[in-house]
């Protein structure tokens, strides 16, 4: 499953949440795309207020809401519905 990661540099939050994609990646067998907002001026504008970003199926997940339940609960609803 392809997971989107909007992050920026020197960002604690970010850091936490790429953490957090490490643990579930390989639990998950997710394929992570990092970007960084700050290589690109419509990402900048439209995350800089909100990153970390996580992006999984078209649904996007913001603090508080990048947990690892809250996370792992989506993607398997995501994985038994396409099974």
């Amino acid at each position: 499953m392809k997971v989107i990661f909007y992050t920026h540099a020197s960002c604690g939050l970010c850091e936490e949440a790429k953490t957090l994609l490490d643990i579930l990646s390989p639990i998950y067998d997710l394929t992570i795309e990092e970007r960084d907002i700050d290589t690109n001026d419509e990402w900048l504008e439209t995350y800089l207020l909100t990153v970390p970003v996580i992006e999984i199926d078209e649904k996007q997940f913001m603090y508080p809401n990048i947990t690892f339940e809250t996370i792992s609960s989506f993607v398997e609803e995501k994985q038994n519905h396409s099974s």
